[in-house]
């Protein structure tokens, strides 16, 4: 477990990813840009009222702009770890990522049983549920996968590689101010712990599909496990 651990979240696998200094540049700018736009589309589309028909276009933009800026800013990579059998063999990260959504997935549904004894931070929580609630299934479903993959490609893709120093503390910093848009404490919260999880993935494999699969893995499970504890 240990050994899994650490080729997951901190075994760094050699790499020669570098930008020019111009290219650098660019890609600071247009990432400093479409933070502050994610910012404020995050923060309207989580104030459209539940059930509201404008929800689910609103959640596709957001998705649209972390995309779009991810893409703008320059190349991205998927990245590798080191195969569990063999160190020095090098492969896509696919089964690992998804097992580590699945248990900070667990952790989450753990401390909401604690969360929702607390009437101000179950409020929190109610507060977003309230679009599973009302919202359609497969809708919410298709949201939640499609900004996962987005917000990936934007923090842990073009943000991290704009950062030259410590980008795992500053992309995590920077997700968990765009998501304190929304004004929910207990969102801010889950991108602290999230933002640090997915930002070591990056560090280690030097790509964004390992953050990919474990975003869209604890937020698909989190759709699906959190509604009927707060119901």
């Amino acid at each position: 477990m240990q050994r899994w651990i650490r080729r997951s979240l901190w075994d760094v696998v050699p790499r020669d990813q570098r930008d020019t200094a111009a290219g650098l540049r660019r890609r600071q700018v247009v990432t400093v840009i479409f933070v502050l736009l994610g910012a404020v589309t995050l923060g309207l589309s989580l104030r459209i009222e539940p059930g509201s028909v404008w929800f689910y276009p609103a959640t596709f933009a957001l998705a649209g702009v972390w995309t779009v800026g991810a893409f703008a800013s320059g190349p991205l990579h998927l990245g590798r770890i080191s195969d569990w059998r063999d160190h020095d063999r090098l492969k896509r990260p696919v089964l690992a990522p998804i097992l580590l959504g699945l248990g900070l997935a667990g952790v989450f549904v753990a401390g909401a049983l604690v969360v929702r004894e607390v009437d101000w931070l179950a409020d929190q929580v109610s507060s977003v549920m309230d679009f599973a609630d009302e919202g359609s299934l497969p809708l919410l479903v298709a949201v939640t996968a499609v900004n996962g993959v987005a917000e990936e490609l934007f923090f842990r893709g073009a943000a991290y590689a704009a950062v030259p120093r410590r980008p795992v503390v500053w992309t995590t910093l920077a997700y968990v101010v765009a998501t304190l848009a929304t004004g929910n404490v207990m969102l801010a919260f889950a991108a602290i712990l999230l933002g640090v999880v997915v930002g070591l993935q990056r560090r280690a494999s030097g790509g964004i599909l390992a953050p990919v699969l474990t975003h869209c893995t604890w937020s698909l499970t989190m759709l699906l496990a959190l509604p009927p504890l707060f119901a």
